[in-house]
């Protein structure tokens, strides 16, 4: 009955999602999605700085980043939208307003004082493509007493992710941060670098948030290794091919031994979407070339897993631990995709 209902369902279920691939594959990729905002610490010689990697329209435009993974599903992306196709100087000048509410949280506290940022400087690329995200500079400077001890970083609620880097230091603090959370205090003097333990646990989340929710590409891949055959030795076979592949590529692409663009890179994850899905349509078993092609469709994913890792960084002296957590998240992640996926196979044979 489970190779009846594999061989029925087959043609519709993936004709739905090669429409999809499709879909992906003519879209710029990551149009709308959801980015963290990059912010990096230093505290020197009487003065404290944050220099941030932001999309000042996101912030902006009002929308919840912290419920919504693409913006178009949110009820002011038209604002965003809007937001998008301004002029440099005028989303430049309206971050004044951004920075008052942050100033009134207060944004960044020193010593258990509240500190009043203003604006060093601020960079928002132009004649950029408006389909794809802006992400702007801005730099924030505060001064400080002649010799701080210790500082926090309050990220308002609604802003999304924020990955905080501290520079200037020995063993620096770095933390991910979610919409409405506080740092725990920073030593400024540094030592507040996070263990081996503490490096694998934070980067095991950043890992499944990229598959579920926010990777759609990568659960269509998933789905397509799935939806081959109704046996295991087949996803087994697969699933071994394509971990073993994006492991390889995702470990090289952190080390930045490998850099391809996303521009290329995207496209193609669309690309080996569509050719899963094509070959789920003829095939009904595993033949000896398809695990030869997943492992090469699993190094173009492991690039794509890599660049988010390049936007993050990774924590200085636990390049490895944090590396092996964001791994282990993008497997429990596909492992989630697999067990959803036979859930809704077994309902669907019970009704």
């Amino acid at each position: 009955m489970l190779n009846t209902f594999f061989g029925s369902w087959a043609r519709l279920t993936w004709a739905m999602v090669l429409s999809s691939g499709l879909a992906l594959s003519i879209t710029p990729a990551c149009a709308h999605e959801v980015q963290p905002t990059i912010a990096d610490l230093t505290v020197a010689e009487g003065a404290a700085e944050l220099v941030m990697r932001v999309n000042l329209e996101a912030l902006l435009s009002g929308i919840d980043l912290d419920t919504v993974v693409d913006t178009n599903d949110a009820a002011d992306a038209d604002v965003y939208d809007a937001l998008r196709a301004r002029p440099p100087e005028e989303i430049a000048d309206q971050a004044a307003r951004l920075l008052e509410r942050w100033n009134d949280l207060p944004l960044l506290t020193v010593d258990g004082a509240p500190l009043m940022l203003s604006t060093v400087a601020i960079s928002v690329p132009e004649n950029v493509n408006i389909e794809l995200p802006r992400i702007s500079t801005w730099e924030l400077r505060g001064e400080v007493t002649s010799d701080p001890q210790s500082a926090t970083v309050a990220w308002p609620d609604g802003s999304g992710a924020l990955v905080l880097r501290q520079q200037g230091v020995e063993a620096p603090y770095t933390g991910y941060i979610e919409g409405g959370d506080t740092t725990p205090e920073i030593n400024l003097d540094g030592g507040d670098a996070q263990g081996a333990g503490d490096a694998l646990l934070t980067y095991i989340p950043v890992g499944f948030d990229h598959i579920i929710p926010k990777g759609l590409d990568h659960i269509l891949f998933v789905l397509g290794l799935f939806f081959l055959s109704a046996h295991l030795r087949p996803l087994i076979w697969q699933i071994s091919a394509f971990t073993l592949a994006h492991t390889v590529t995702l470990a090289m692409g952190a080390l930045g031994w490998v850099n391809v663009p996303g521009s290329i890179v995207e496209p193609l994850i669309a690309a080996s979407i569509v050719y899963v899905a094509v070959e789920n349509v003829f095939h009904s078993g595993l033949n000896r070339w398809r695990p030869l092609v997943i492992f090469g469709f699993g190094l173009l994913h492991g690039l794509g897993f890599a660049s988010v890792l390049e936007e993050f960084g990774l924590p200085e002296g636990q390049f490895i631990p944090a590396l092996i957590g964001f791994n282990i998240g993008v497997e429990v992640g596909q492992i989630t995709v697999v067990l959803v996926a036979a859930a809704c196979v077994w309902w669907a044979l019970r009704v």
